[in-house]
């Protein structure tokens, strides 16, 4: 069997996005890139190779999220390790990432809260270079998922990790800037999720109690406690919940405002800290 072959042969039992796929489980298989899966489409593979494709669409067919079986994912136009445990960063977050970017001056210290794989706190680091972040999350598989990361993409000297969980306790220190994108869907609604979310990805990076909004009314809460005068939270919210996360931060904040995302959703709410 050939590499061409391998690849019509695995997407010949996919489903959606089937092409795409297949040609990504090869070229994690075969380590190669997509330059390299082209020009050499009629060279030879391995049996290891081909049962490494066969084992991929396996466990793809069996709902496993694509970027659990490769062990990485593109965010921000940058690489991410991503593993069973850990919440798969998605496009939406990029804008959040985008709008701290806008807002984050030289110097500023940035906390973002339920940092899961890192992808928010990292990219903000890697963009802006003279910041420093501090990622906190509860889980132990996403703090040493986001360790990962931060060796991967090079930002070692400027974030680090902080185990704590931020509905008991808060970090004793301040910043300019808190980020955070939480759990936040509500609880019944999570069994009406597609498979590959429900059956495969944390709960505890889903669950936002009965009416998805626990994180944001302690984040609020402890918000003035946590963040320098005039310091910047900044929150990827679900598509219905602006006018009530907005609410929320109306008592400490001012100058709160919604950030629709690509596909015109409200994505993320941002605001000031009053005084």
């Amino acid at each position: 069997m050939v590499i061409s072959e391998l690849v019509r042969e695995a997407a010949s039992r996919l489903k959606d996005n089937a092409l795409f796929e297949a040609e990504l489980m090869v070229m994690s298989a075969l380590n190669i890139n997509r330059t390299q899966l082209v020009l050499r489409g009629n060279g030879g593979v391995e049996n290891t190779q081909i049962s490494a494709v066969e084992d991929m669409v396996k466990r793809r067919l069996g709902g496993e999220p694509l970027q659990y079986i490769l062990g990485e994912t593109e965010f921000m136009s940058l690489d991410f390790y991503v593993e069973s445990g850990v919440l798969i960063p998605r496009s939406d977050t990029e804008t959040l990432v985008e709008e701290v970017l806008d807002k984050a001056l030289d110097g500023a210290k940035v906390l973002d809260i339920c940092a899961g794989s890192g992808c928010i706190g990292i990219s903000i680091a890697h963009y802006k270079p003279n910041v420093t972040v501090d990622l906190l999350d509860i889980s132990d598989k996403a703090l040493d998922t986001a360790r990962k990361n931060i060796i991967r993409n090079n930002v070692a000297d400027r974030v680090k990790t902080v185990k704590m969980d931020i509905l008991k306790e808060y970090p004793n220190k301040k910043y300019d800037i808190a980020v955070s994108n939480p759990p936040y869907i509500e609880t019944e609604v999570i069994e009406t999720l597609q498979t590959e979310v429900k059956n495969h990805e944390p709960r505890l990076a889903l669950d936002g109690g009965a009416d998805g909004l626990t994180f944001y009314r302690r984040i609020t809460e402890i918000a003035p406690e946590i963040l320098n005068k005039g310091g910047i939270l900044a929150f990827e919210i679900g598509y219905n919940q602006s006018e009530r996360v907005f609410s929320l931060m109306e008592r400490s904040f001012e100058n709160i405002k919604v950030i629709r995302d690509l596909n015109k959703n409200d994505r993320v709410v941002t605001g000031i800290l009053k005084g």
